[in-house]
């Protein structure tokens, strides 16, 4: 199990556009990712779950991730953030 918190630098935070890729990208591992915001776990492979977060810009998430892919999960996830989810700001 790998437990990191990520900050999230892009403009917009998580919204529709950005969770969708995020969701995308967990689904591609077979291991279990999660998310905690706020006090609230949510799987990240569910749209739905991960746009009800509303993390914003500046804000800190916790990203768990469990499984035999679980190094390449988290190093994936995280680069997806650093690059803010593909946009252009």
């Amino acid at each position: 199990m790998i437990h990191k918190k990520l900050k999230i630098v892009n403009n917009l935070g998580l919204h529709a556009r950005a969770a969708a890729k995020l969701v995308n990208l967990a689904s591609r591992y077979s291991c279990k990712v999660e998310i905690v915001y706020n006090n609230k776990r949510i799987d990240s492979k569910s749209i739905l779950s991960v746009m009800t977060l509303g993390a914003t810009q500046g804000k800190e998430i916790d990203v768990i991730v469990d499984g035999q892919d679980e190094k390449e999960a988290i190093d994936a996830i995280e680069e997806l953030i650093k690059q803010r989810f593909g946009e252009k700001e």
